[in-house]
């Protein structure tokens, strides 16, 4: 993927991913950082963690987003277990950026997981 590229839905993003975060044997924890119009500035991949988790700094995820004024992200992770469906601490960590991003204008767009070829969306299920 080349910068530039507008990644404007949940399978364009789900695409990009799934030959980068694939069959990980452990989790990563990621950042798509878009201008305006939701057009890649870059793909960054923050925090790696063990099989069930990644400690994930939200300073560290606003740092870099505004390193790159960047107007809006996208908050990517897989679960190496296979069932991308998110975690109740998924949601809390979602919540907890988005808010640490609105304090400085970076918008959290859309946080996917990714697991065994399958994904689940935020957008797409509502909560976000």
């Amino acid at each position: 993927m080349r910068r530039g590229v507008s990644l404007e839905s949940p399978r364009a993003v789900r695409d990009y991913l799934s030959v980068t975060l694939g069959n990980r044997p452990y989790e990563i924890f990621g950042v798509i950082y878009v201008d305006n119009r939701h057009r890649l500035i870059e793909w960054q991949e923050l925090f790696r963690g063990t099989l069930d988790g990644a400690s994930v700094y939200p300073r560290e995820v606003v740092r870099e987003a505004l390193a790159r004024n960047a107007a809006a992200c996208i908050l990517v992770h897989n679960h190496p277990s296979g069932d991308p469906t998110p975690s109740p601490e998924d949601v809390a960590l979602t919540a907890r950026l988005r808010a640490a991003g609105e304090l400085v204008g970076v918008r959290v767009v859309d946080h996917v997981v990714i697991g065994n070829g399958r994904f689940a969306s935020f957008v797409d299920n509502g909560q976000l």
